[in-house]
C-alpha cells in the first residue's frame, strides 16, 4: 500500500485517524509536529514564541522531505504543511494526501481547550477558525481525497481512507 498522507486543518481529527489508519492497516504512524517536538526539544506553541513561524515551517518543510521518502507509513501533518506545494509534491511521491475538513464550529469545540494551538489564541478563535479555512481552502483542495469528518465517525473515515489508497496501488 502506498503511504496515506492526511493534511487539514487542527482539530480534524488527523491525529486519532491517523493512528487508528497505522494500526488497522499494520502500517508506521509519524506525526510531523511530534518529530519537530523531539527535534527541537520544545513545544510548537514555544516554537513559534520564540524562533517565529518562519523558523517552524522551515523545520516542517525539511521534516516532510526527510519523511516523504519513507515507504509503509502514516502521515499526520501538521495543519499548515498543504501551503507550501513542495510539501505536497515531495508527499505525493510515495503516497495519497487525503485531506480532514470539518465545520468551523466542530473544529472550535474540539480544539476550544487546548492552549497548545498557536494560531487560535487569539481573542475570537471561531472567527479566525474561519479566516484560515477560507485561506487556506485552495490549498487543501490539492487533496487527492477529502473526508467530512463533522458527518462521518473516526471508523467511518478510517475505512473509507484505506480502502481509497488500496484502490491507488
Amino acid at each position: 500500500m502506498r503511504n496515506i498522507v492526511l493534511i487539514g486543518f487542527m482539530g480534524t481529527g488527523k491525529t486519532a485517524i491517523a493512528k487508528k489508519i497505522a494500526e488497522a492497516a499494520g502500517l508506521e504512524y509519524l506525526s510531523t509536529d511530534g518529530l519537530i517536538i523531539e527535534k527541537e526539544g520544545m513545544p510548537i506553541n514555544d516554537i513559534f514564541e520564540k524562533k517565529g513561524e518562519p523558523y517552524f515551517r522551515t523545520l516542517e518543510k525539511n521534516i516532510v522531505y526527510k519523511i516523504s521518502e519513507l515507504d509503509n507509513v502514516v502521515i499526520d501533518a501538521g495543519g499548515g504543511i498543504a501551503l507550501d506545494l513542495e510539501n505536497i509534491r515531495n508527499l505525493r511521491k510515495k503516497g495519497v494526501i487525503v485531506c480532514l475538513w470539518a465545520d468551523p464550529k466542530d473544529i472550535y469545540e474540539r480544539t476550544k481547550f487546548y492552549m497548545h494551538r498557536p494560531l487560535l489564541n487569539v481573542k475570537n478563535p471561531l472567527k479566525k477558525i474561519k479566516e484560515l479555512l477560507e485561506a487556506r481552502k485552495p490549498y487543501y483542495e490539492r487533496a487527492d481525497y477529502h473526508i467530512n469528518t463533522s458527518s462521518v465517525s473516526v471508523d467511518e473515515a478510517v475505512e473509507a481512507i484505506i480502502k481509497y489508497a488500496r484502490e491507488r496501488q
